[in-house]
């Protein structure tokens, strides 16, 4: 088999990416595996493996139709990940979020139509359902974006099921909760505060922090994609949680914990502008239908992603202060 990976330098598609490589999804020994990266600021060439024999890596963009009618020829599936994804960013400027993530899933599925490439998997966030105070979202739930960012998530899903009906692709959606792991960019939460406390600043705690999210290891996050890819039904949405909701404050204090700081290092800031109070999906069906289950615990999963940071400041230093004239606000402890 043949894989095209877009957005596969960046943090779980970069993942999902070396395990493949490494075997470890049943089926995908053999598999070859293409990537397709921008290389904006979160992408990075040094997530990958820099020579390995089933990998190609080529830096482009989603949205450059002649590129893409290249390159797809001769591939099996499409797992897209590509998407701009920091919900700050969006709240300050939103045109490049429709464009990657709006346009750029156009382009990419028109592309795989004209080229023959039936099986597309597209990768997506809970976000896209809004907020919701209690039980938990269902794959049937209304489609009630907050944020530019999810707007732009919204419309793209809709976008590629649209293919899948109009054009008989072989499209599957995965909507996922909020990730953590090792090579995540510096400017989402978790990351951020870790990398703040190694350096002796404050983290920025927005509002209350009375926010709750569902985190989720980007290890199972990618298993799950991999269930999707082989025995996902064409046309349908699979929610993908990993049952640990957590509100904010309750993270930055285990946080604090970790890194031997206490609450005096909590800095806090403004709320940001419509900021979502819970996220929480029913997971129900990706279970049922495809076996899934979650194998790493929060709090284990936690103290290795705060240990992988202490331990890879070569990583991390480059990467978070090579951004630092796109402001702070930009950094202020996104929770996607």
């Amino acid at each position: 088999m043949r894989l095209l990976v877009t957005g596969g330098a960046g943090f779980i598609g970069s993942h999902f990416v070396r395990t493949a490589l490494d075997g470890g999804y049943a089926g995908h020994e053999h598999t070859r595996v293409t990537v397709l990266d921008k290389l904006t600021y979160a992408g990075n060439r040094a997530n990958l493996p820099r020579s390995h024999a089933r990998l190609d890596f080529v830096q482009g963009d989603v949205c450059d139709h002649r590129l893409l009618h290249e390159l797809l020829p001769g591939h099996d599936a499409v797992v897209h990940f590509a998407a701009e994804s920091h919900v700050d960013r969006s709240v300050l400027s939103a045109a490049e979020f429709v464009r990657t993530n709006v346009m750029g899933t156009q382009t990419l599925l028109d592309a795989c139509a004209a080229t023959g490439i039936h099986r597309f998997v597209h990768v997506s966030t809970d976000e896209v359902y809004g907020s919701i105070t209690e039980g938990s979202w269902t794959e049937e739930w209304p489609l009630l974006p907050n944020s530019p960012y999810a707007a732009s998530k919204a419309a793209s899903d809709l976008i590629a099921r649209a293919y899948w009906r109009t054009h008989g692709l072989s499209v599957s959606i995965t909507r996922c909760s909020n990730n953590y792991g090792p090579y995540q960019h510096p400017e989402k939460l978790i990351p951020l505060f870790v990398t703040n406390l190694l350096e002796g600043e404050r983290v920025p705690l927005y509002g209350d922090g009375r926010n709750i999210r569902e985190w989720l290891h980007v290890d199972d996050h990618c298993r799950a994609i991999a269930l999707v890819l082989d025995g996902g039904r064409p046309g349908e949405v699979y929610n993908v949680g990993g049952g640990n909701e957590r509100t904010n404050v309750d993270i930055t204090r285990r946080l604090l914990d970790l890194c031997g700081a206490d609450e005096s290092m909590i800095r806090r800031v403004a709320d940001r502008k419509g900021h979502d109070l819970r996220y929480s999906l029913d997971e129900t069906k990706i279970r049922e239908e495809l076996g899934y289950t979650p194998r790493v615990s929060f709090e284990q999963g936690l103290a290795d992603t705060v240990a992988w940071y202490r331990d890879n400041p070569d990583w991390w230093k480059p990467v978070k202060h090579r951004n630092d004239h796109v402001g702070r606000q930009s950094r202020e402890g996104s929770t996607r």
